[in-house]
C-alpha cells in the first residue's frame, strides 16, 4: 500500500522526524529509508532504539497512525497508474488482495478512496503474527482468496515487501519508489505503474 499504490511515505517519514524531535533525539533520511515496509512495531523499536522515542513501541505506532491518517483524509496520494490498475482489475472480475504492513484503520481509510470493490480482502500488520518479509502475509492473502501463492503477482515498492512476497511463492512486480530494489530471481522490476494494465501484468510475468 505505501508506496506503491500511494505515496504516504513522506508522510510517516514526516510523523517520525516530528516525534524524534519530541524526544530530543536524531533522526536522519537514511534512518527513515532503512525501515520503509517495516511492520509497524518492528519500525517503532528503531524509533525507540536508534531515535530516542521514549514511549512503548505500541504508543508510538497509535501516534504515528493519528499522523498519517489525519493526512490522507485530506488528500490520497496515488502514485502513478494504480487507481487505474485497481479499477481495471475490478472490471475484469480479477480477486484482488491488499497486504499491507500499516494496521487496520489505516489501510481502511485507503480502501474508502480506492475504486469500488478493489480488494476482496485485506491484510494488514496488526492481523498477522509474523509481518513482511516473512511470507505470513502474503501466504494469509493468497488463503483468503482461495489460491495458490503461486498464481498470484504481487506488486511491491520495498526490499522487505519483496522477500514477503518472493518467500511466499508469488510472482512479483517490484516498482521503487523511496528506496532501492536490487535484481532477485523472480522479481520483475519496472519503474511505474502508469500504462500497465492486466494484459501487461501478465506479459511481464508470462
Amino acid at each position: 500500500m505505501d508506496g506503491t499504490l500511494v505515496d504516504t511515505e513522506p508522510f510517516w517519514i514526516e510523523c517520525e522526524g516530528a516525534l524524534v524531535d519530541e524526544h530530543g533525539g536524531s533522526w536522519s533520511s537514511a534512518d527513515a529509508h532503512s525501515i520503509v515496509g517495516f511492520d509497524l512495531v518492528d519500525a517503532a523499536m528503531v524509533l525507540r532504539e536508534r531515535g530516542g522515542v521514549q514511549l512503548e513501541p505500541i504508543e508510538i505506532v497509535e501516534h504515528l497512525l493519528d499522523g498519517v491518517i489525519g493526512r490522507i483524509r485530506s488528500h490520497v496520494p496515488w502514485r502513478p497508474g494504480a487507481a487505474e490498475l485497481l479499477a481495471e482489475c475490478v472490471s475484469a472480475a480479477i480477486p484482488t488482495a491488499l497486504v499491507t504492513m500499516s494496521w487496520r484503520r489505516f489501510a481502511d481509510a485507503v480502501v474508502e478512496a480506492a475504486p469500488a470493490g478493489s480488494f476482496r480482502t485485506v491484510v494488514t500488520g496488526d492481523a498477522v503474527a509474523r509481518g513482511k518479509p516473512d511470507p505470513e502475509p502474503y501466504l494469509k492473502a493468497a488463503a483468503d482468496l482461495g489460491v495458490r501463492p503461486e498464481s498470484c503477482i504481487a506488486i511491491e515498492d520495498s526490499p522487505t515487501g519483496v522477500a514477503s512476497a518472493l518467500r511466499a511463492g508469488c510472482r512479483t512486480i517490484g516498482v521503487p519508489h523511496v528506496v532501492a530494489l536490487e535484481e532477485s530471481p523472480g522479481l520483475t522490476i519496472i519503474e511505474s505503474l502508469d500504462g500497465i494494465g492486466v494484459k501487461e501484468l501478465e506479459a511481464l510475468v508470462a
